[in-house]
């Protein structure tokens, strides 16, 4: 006689879905923004989404990522409780979480540096400068001295 097999406890749907239109309005708000960053520096991909993959508890928030073209992404969720001076209805603080999570998918899901400097051919990075979101960088200059690139969006000079 063959052992009867253990009861399964149902298994909840862990395949990652985009994010539905009007979902999380604030990231999707800066989602734009960045978009128009991507578009200009990188137009051969497509634009970054909202992608969501469910929480196994029925009580907690699906974890929601920013995702390259094709669904895929990496780091932390946007919903993460790591930082706790992170203000939910705050739109720079969505426009933060956003970029951090836009340029991290994008470098390790695409293997490039983005956004690059055009005169110094350097990745860049985010910063909050009087709650305004810039792109900075940090090379070549002769004092030395990072400078602004732009605000995040405004890349094509917008």
């Amino acid at each position: 006689m063959s052992p009867i097999p253990p009861r399964r406890r149902p298994v909840p749907d862990f395949d990652p879905r985009p994010v539905p239109p009007g979902t999380y309005p604030l990231w999707e708000e800066a989602l734009a923004v960045v978009n128009r960053d991507l578009a200009v520096t990188l137009p051969e991909q497509g634009e970054l989404r909202l992608m969501a993959l469910p929480r196994p508890e029925e009580d907690e928030p699906d974890q929601v990522y920013v995702a390259v073209a094709d669904g895929t992404w990496h780091g932390n969720p946007l919903n993460h409780d790591f930082d706790h001076d992170f203000d939910r209805d705050d739109p720079v603080d969505a426009l933060a979480a956003v970029v951090d999570a836009a340029q991290e998918s994008v470098v390790e899901r695409l293997w490039q540096a983005w956004p690059v400097c055009e005169e110094h051919g350097l990745g860049m990075h985010p910063q909050d400068v009087d709650d305004r979101m810039v792109w900075w960088c940090s090379g070549g200059r002769p004092e030395g001295r990072a400078h602004l690139r732009g605000a995040v969006g405004e890349l094509g000079g917008a």
